[in-house]
């Protein structure tokens, strides 16, 4: 697979979903970017709070920016604050440097990534990933 379908998001998508009804979670927003950043699917859940689908796309902007999982960007937030400021606002703050943001992965060649947001942060990885396999894909969280 060379390219992210519209088909295989909607599977990622639903899989998440899935994985969230399955959790008990709070409403949740899925964004799926793919590899150019560019928006290939989006829902959110009835009774998502505000701004949940920006938080959910600079999860997956943030990862596919920086190539790694937003777990990845978040332990690096930690010990090198100055840099990702620096690189979240060459970004205009699209950048959400916390767990949630996926990238999707066809053995070592980058689709897009998945940004999830409304429970937990751990909660909302774990929603990315299961949708990212239900595919048959491979999820790098960070």
């Amino acid at each position: 697979m060379a390219d992210l379908t519209l088909d295989t998001a909607r599977k990622i998508l639903d899989a998440a979903l899935a994985k969230a009804g399955e959790l008990k979670l709070k409403p949740l927003v899925v964004t799926i970017l793919d590899v150019r950043g560019v928006l290939k699917l989006a829902a959110a859940q009835d009774g998502t709070s505000l701004m949940r689908a920006e938080i959910a796309h600079g999860k997956a902007y943030g990862a596919l920016a920086m190539g790694m999982g937003s777990r990845a960007l978040f332990q690096r937030a930690q010990e090198q604050a100055y840099f990702i400021d620096a690189v979240n606002t060459i970004a205009k703050g699209a950048l959400v440097p916390v767990p949630g943001g996926v990238l999707i992965m066809d053995g070592t060649t980058l689709l897009g990534a998945v940004g999830v947001s409304g429970d937990t942060s751990d909660n909302d990885e774990a929603c990315a990933v299961a949708g990212i396999q239900a595919a048959g894909l491979k999820a790098n969280a960070g």
